[in-house]
């Protein structure tokens, strides 16, 4: 009975994932035709990164030799966290989005012991990491209103999809050859409206009053996020970062903080219209796009969505 353990135990994990991922096909043009997909297809070079639930490689799909990064969940600690549904989500959300400033999710496949999701490759890596090599921690005014305003071009994308980011930060955010940002992780995404509670674990720089007091919440979570996220890029350090939980949350559940004297004019009156106790009170979007201080020193290139 000991040696049928184990076999059936991978059977069962199997027979699961099979369930939440029916289908592995990759979508991209120089692939040429849909197709089924397993590790012997490509070339696994460098470790990208390491995430909670397995790593991320740089692979190279033979045939065509097209470049990609290959992330490798483990499913036996996905399913100890009790995370199949949310890997299945993150993965039928981002499949389905085309804009540039969105990493693309090309396509997945799975065996006995893991899932690998096939992603676009961003050489330049996270803007978190760039962000901690700047003088002071921070971006200037150009750069970081730059990255503002891709990162509003997405999620306004995002928001007429019906599907809000809800973990907006440096270290899911990534650059391309170009330097040009891409959302990178939709783990915590899910489609508008959302009653779901999100389990706060981790950080809560980012998080809006109405995430960390539980409440039911929409689209406008991301806007919250992106004035935290553009404090930090101006300021070096996150809005409401303290040294404890309680101290986090109290200043969230607040909205308290303050500019360093050398942040400017515009990018305050950016800040303070999007760090807004009240949702509906959050400068949306196209307002974000159009502010003053994202037309002076925003790099505004006319692109399309592919």
């Amino acid at each position: 009975m000991a040696a049928e353990s184990a076999p059936s135990a991978v059977a069962c994990l199997r027979n699961r994932f099979i369930n939440l991922f029916p289908v592995a096909i990759l979508y991209k043009n120089c692939f040429h035709l849909l197709n089924s997909w397993s590790l012997s297809d490509f070339e696994i070079g460098r470790p990208l990164g390491k995430g909670k639930f397995g790593n991320v490689y740089l692979a190279r799909e033979r045939k065509s030799k097209f470049i990609v990064a290959l992330k490798v969940i483990f499913k036996s600690q996905i399913m100890k966290a009790n995370c199949e549904n949310q890997l299945k989500r993150e993965v039928e959300i981002q499949a389905h989005l085309r804009h540039p400033h969105i990493l693309r999710l090309y396509g997945y496949f799975h065996d006995d012991k893991r899932v690998y999701i096939i992603l676009e490759y961003a050489p330049k890596g996270e803007v978190y990491k760039e962000l901690q090599l700047m003088p002071g921690k921070k971006f200037d005014d150009k750069k970081a209103a730059t990255y503002i305003y891709q990162l509003a071009n997405a999620l306004k994308y995002c928001h007429a999809k019906k599907v809000i980011h809800r973990d907006i930060k440096p270290e899911n955010l990534l650059l391309d050859a170009k330097g040009q940002l891409k959302i990178a992780d939709f783990g915590w995404a899910v489609h508008a409206p959302s009653s779901r509670r999100m389990t706060l674990c981790g950080t809560l720089d980012y998080l809006p009053p109405e995430m960390v007091q539980g409440q039911t919440h929409d689209e406008k979570v991301d806007l919250w996020s992106l004035g935290v996220l553009c404090y930090e890029f101006v300021v070096g350090t996150p809005a409401f970062e303290t040294a404890t939980w309680n101290g986090t949350y109290n200043k969230i559940s607040r909205a308290a903080y303050s500019f360093p004297p050398y942040v400017s004019q515009g990018a305050r009156d950016l800040v303070s219209k999007l760090l807004v106790l009240n949702p509906a009170g959050r400068l949306p979007l196209d307002g974000i796009m159009s502010h003053p201080w994202i037309i002076e020193n925003a790099e505004i290139p006319h692109v399309s969505s592919k």
